[in-house]
């Protein structure tokens, strides 16, 4: 939860602003009552073990750091039940990135003195006993004070360097485009690491312009632009040492942060004999700002996010169709608001008794349903409860309140907190793994067609996955199923049938089969593939040209629970993972539909989503027992929709997609709605199709 303004942490600092949120926490600026100075206050809110030691560690390294470029930490308190805390210097002042939105490219001569200033600052940290790696330079961690002083901030992701082993302080954590390949988990970050994304960083500064991957430059998916093809006004010393510090191999790197500051300085006449403390052009003050607009604003071609370096056309044009629709919307909103409010104000008794009961404080004279200002969840339940595959013609809903058991919520860190998800950022979907401590996004595919639906192999190592999948759809004709390791490598495609088709896999349990929808048969059936023989069987046997779909295994692997339209709606039904012994699970009528259903990691309920079929509806969640007739139960998440739900390995919490016509995203909550939060907070892309990452085989 964010704190708010004025409140005080340990009865001496009092919060004055949100300076930015994380995975971990949030950043405040304060008031020290006791000093009567500003600081930046760090929260951790993950108090398990684990965390906690990391965030002690980061307070005993950033305590004992002295460097005239880098924050110093002052305190470091717990409070009991809420969290951890670090407090250091605050920065005032303007960070490299929003320099660049308000001026654009950045002169040479002070590109040149804000490497070598974050140079001094890397000496000082990689020359420490044992060395500091930093691992997350980009514009935004790099300052500049109002007299024009340099400084490196956020040490959420430093690491402390001995040799073979390492010790996190931080959740690991890529930025695209700043990151080397090695950051990606294609080997061991050490010093050159850092040498990297500063040459990233300033090569955006002097172009305005995010260089191209490192791991998809480690993977010849694509060439760094050279610096001086995108600004030819840059001299070639400077454009080759920038292009050296970003070498893919760290061998051809330079070394050390004194030779890159050696470099950087040599690279100009008038730089070479300059030594000491380097400063630049300070910030505009307030002032300034008042008295010449053009100072405060941002370029109209300012640098894209630093996380996400290209958007379509294609999808720019769709974000502005859509905000377009949902003004019109609003307006229609506010006109039935206003129309309600008007009824309600001046002709209470034409109103309906069935609303006038939600309102108590208009008088009326029969009161029947439940009383209002509970929460409550929706149990179906048939005017006759059967176990047959019969579909029942009517039922009635009975609303009873929703009853989270346990004194509190798991604490976040009890599960592995990966998810992979589909996500149209670049334009077309695409995989990404997001660790949710760093809100980082890492690139897993790049498929030139898209990539969707993953679904990870029960050791945690490997995906399967669907291509083409530009977007988000209901089928996929002439998709294929793909399997990669979990670090973007080792990319093969299964046997596809004749035209394409096949999608939405299942990985069984034990790792040796995938389950999938396919289109071979011309209607969606579901089907298994072996791993290792490679045999394909279809497993629906129950009717011809009655589309069945979306498997999912029991955690003993001896289940699958399916979605088959036998007559107009999806229904639930449950078969043995060798295609047999077919029976419904419950019933719901020719009006609701029940799709994308998942097994609870303990095998005892079913989560699916459910909607009209008549007219359009937004699915909402509902759970089922396993082994109890027709005990279907709605789940309010208190979200617009909510579809294909994944549990993360211990079940204490679930992610999920939400949207629609809005957009897609995907977020993460326990299982009764608490703790709800998003994977992104960028509205301009669809993220979908959630897979909690495993937690067995996971390799630090």
């Amino acid at each position: 939860m964010i704190l708010e303004n004025e409140t005080f942490l340990h009865k001496r600092y009092q919060i004055k602003e949100n300076l930015g949120q994380g995975g971990m926490g949030s950043v405040y600026r304060a008031i020290d009552q006791n000093l009567s100075v500003d600081v930046a206050v760090k929260e951790n809110l993950f108090t398990t073990d684990e965390y906690a030691r990391q965030f002690r560690l980061e307070a005993v390294i950033l305590a004992n750091i002295r460097h005239p470029n880098l924050p110093r930490v002052s305190d470091h308190f717990v409070i009991a039940g809420e969290g951890q805390y670090i407090v250091m210097d605050f920065i005032e002042g303007e960070d490299l990135r929003q320099r660049m939105e308000r001026v654009g490219i950045l002169p040479e001569d002070e590109v040149i003195l804000i490497g070598a200033a974050i140079c001094d600052a890397l000496s000082y940290l990689h020359t420490r006993t044992p060395p500091i790696l930093h691992r997350d330079i980009k514009p935004g961690n790099v300052k500049i004070s109002p007299d024009g002083h340099i400084f490196l901030v956020d040490f959420g992701l430093a690491k402390v360097y001995q040799g073979n082993q390492a010790t996190t302080t931080g959740a690991r954590a890529m930025t695209p485009g700043y990151s080397p390949p090695e950051q990606y988990g294609m080997a061991r970050t050490d010093t050159r690491t850092d040498i990297y994304s500063l040459g990233a960083t300033l090569y955006a500064a002097l172009t305005s312009v995010i260089p191209e991957d490192g791991l998809a430059r480690a993977m010849d998916n694509a060439q760094l632009t050279p610096l001086r093809k995108r600004n030819p006004e840059v001299s070639r010393h400077l454009a080759a040492a920038i292009a050296k510090a970003m070498e893919v191999d760290p061998g051809d790197r330079f070394q050390s942060a004194e030779d890159f500051k050696a470099a950087l300085l040599n690279s100009k006449s008038m730089t070479q004999q300059l030594l000491g403390t380097y400063t630049i052009a300070p910030p505009p003050s307030e002032d300034e700002k008042k008295s010449d607009p053009l100072k405060a604003n941002a370029l109209t071609h300012s640098l894209p996010p630093e996380e996400y370096p290209f958007v379509s056309p294609r999808k720019k044009q769709f974000e502005r169709d859509r905000r377009i629709r949902r003004i019109l919307l609003w307006i229609l909103l506010g006109t039935l608001v206003m129309g309600f409010l008007g009824t309600m104000l001046f002709s209470p008794n034409s109103m309906p008794a069935s609303a006038r009961k939600f309102l108590p404080f208009l008088p009326y004279e029969q009161s029947t349903g439940t009383p209002v200002g509970v929460d409550f969840v929706t149990e179906i339940i048939p005017e006759e409860a059967t176990a047959t595959a019969t579909i029942m013609p009517t039922q009635t809903q009975t609303i009873i309140p929703l009853v989270v058991q346990g004194g509190s919520p798991t604490p976040i860190g009890a599960d592995f907190l990966q998810i992979a998800y589909a996500s149209t950022r670049t334009g077309v979907a695409q995989i990404y793994l997001t660790d949710l401590l760093s809100d980082k996004a890492i690139a897993i595919t790049n498929m030139p067609g898209g990539a969707c639906q993953p679904f990870w192999s029960p050791d945690g190592s490997r995906l399967v996955f669907i291509s083409p999948c530009a977007i988000k759809k209901d089928t996929y004709q002439g998709s294929g199923l793909y399997i990669i390791n979990a670090d973007g490598t080792g990319l093969k495609q299964l046997p596809a049938a004749p035209g394409g088709g096949d999608f939405e896999p299942a990985w069984s349990p034990d790792g040796k089969t995938v389950a999938f929808t396919s289109l071979r048969d011309g209607y969606m059936q579901i089907y298994s593939y072996e791993l290792d023989g490679g045999n394909i069987r279809r497993l629906v046997k129950t009717a011809t040209n009655k589309p069945a779909r979306q498997p999912s295994w029991s955690p003993n692997g001896r289940q699958i629970v399916y979605a088959y339209q036998r007559v107009t709606t999806y229904e639930l039904w449950q078969m043995s993972s060798l295609g047999s012994n077919e029976k419904q699970l419950f019933t719901s009528g020719d009006v609701l539909s029940n799709q994308y259903p998942v097994w609870s990691p303990d095998g005892n309920y079913i989560l699916f989503s459910q909607r009209r079929q008549t007219d359009f509806t937004f699915p909402n969640l509902f759970s089922i027992k396993v082994g109890v007739v027709n005990s279907a139960v709605k789940i309010d998440l208190r979200v617009l929709s909510v579809e294909d739900v994944d549990y993360s390995p211990g079940g204490s919490w679930i992610a999920y997609e939400s949207g629609g016509d809005r957009g897609y995203h995907v977020l993460y909550s326990t299982p009764s709605g608490a703790n709800q939060a998003r994977i992104t907070e960028d509205v301009t892309f669809d993220d979908f199709d959630p897979a909690w990452r495993p937690v067995q085989q996971i390799k630090n």
